[in-house]
Parts: structure tokens; sequence; C-alpha cells
């Protein structure tokens, strides 16, 4: 099913995949975001799936901000462009089931905060991630240091936002950015081998637990 013209939800055995859909770098534009939050709402609404994977493809997860687009605005558009990125991690956080992110390639920016929105993340053993909007002299968007640091801790977030630096996919499994590494070929097919793993609970049971861990 297509959200937009940038984001699909596909539906099978009781699993939910979220794909972006924007190659070659699935980079993020408001109107993919805004599309993005639609189709988490939708999933976390479903009552067909018990988990939902987060997918950007076989070749690219998200590089992050459109700098194409982010060039155009005015300052008054950056600010709504950056609560529309937020609107659409926060989405994807707030989904009432088990969702999984499935790595491929770079998770840079923007991209890597959707993935960090995620409850699990597998990644192939070939991944680059980073906080690495300072080079591109900005800062990550509202939310997303908070969420850096949740998952790293504070003073390690603060090394990868102020240096902006790729992270190869060892440091990211040893920091805690994702959660299992495996071949690059095989890393959706590890996504719905975990999200299988919730089909026989009860989907207000999930939901309440998930919910227990707070935003």
């Amino acid at each position: 099913m297509d959200i937009g013209e940038f984001v699909q939800i596909h539906i099978s055995d009781g699993i939910g995949t979220l794909l972006l859909a924007r190659p070659p770098r699935n980079a993020l534009t408001r109107q993919m975001c805004r599309e993005i939050a639609t189709a988490a709402r939708e999933l976390s609404q479903c009552t067909e799936i018990s988990a939902v994977i987060v997918h950007g493809g076989h070749e690219v997860f998200s590089t992050g901000d459109d700098e194409g687009e982010y060039r155009t605005l005015n300052a008054a558009e950056a600010r709504s462009a950056v609560a529309v990125c937020r609107a659409a991690v926060d989405a994807v956080a707030a989904i009432s089931k088990p969702t999984v992110a499935a790595v491929t390639g770079y998770a840079l920016g923007s991209g890597m905060t959707l993935a960090l929105a995620a409850d699990w993340r597998i990644s192939g053993d070939n991944v680059k991630v980073g906080s690495t909007e300072i080079l591109a002299d900005r800062t990550p968007a509202d939310g997303a240091t908070a969420r850096l640091s949740a998952v790293i801790g504070g003073s390690r977030a603060k090394d990868l936002v102020f240096s902006g630096r790729f992270v190869g996919a060892e440091e990211a499994l040893a920091l805690g950015l994702v959660d299992e590494l495996v071949a690059p070929d095989h890393v959706y097919d590890e996504a719905r081998l975990w999200a299988a793993r919730f089909g026989d609970f009860a989907p207000e049971v999930l939901a309440a637990a998930k919910a227990s861990f707070g935003a």
C-alpha cells in the first residue's frame, strides 16, 4: 500500500513493514516525514499485525535530511521542517507494537534518529551510522540528542554530535546504536524473524507492555 510518493506499507503473516522508498539515499524531505508519520499511525492502529519493521530497502536506510531541500528553506520553513521531522520520529516511537529497524548501508543524522525510535535495531555488518548534522553546519533536530543520549549515554552522544564522525558496525554494536549485526543481504529476513516472535501475544498486552516504558 502506498501511503504517498515515498513511503509504503506492506503487511504479511502478521507483520507490518514501513518501507522508505525514496532511492537512492532515502533522504528525508518534509513530504516524506509526513508520510512516515501517517504510515506509523496506520500501522499502530492495524489489528492484523503484532509487530512492525521499519526498513529503507536493501541498499540504504536513510542518509538523513535532504540537504538540497533544506538549503532552499527560509528560517520559518526550516523551523517547520524540524518539527515535521520530529513528528515523524515520535510517531514511529509511538507505534503500539514492538518495532525493529532493519538498517542497511547508512543511517545518518535524522536517519539514525529514525532508527533509534524503533525498539530494536538489526543492521548489516557493513553499516555506517552517525549524528552527522554538524558536517552540514547544523545541529540535530529537536529531541534527537535526548534520544541518542538515552541509548548510549551523554558523553558518548556528545562525541558523536560534536564530531559528526561515521561509526562502523562493530563500534555501533558496542555503543548500543544497533542490537544485532548480520550479513547485509539478511537484514530484512532477520528483522522478520525478530518480529515473528510476538505473533502469539495479545495485541493489547504488547501495547501495555510497550507503554510501560514511557515515551
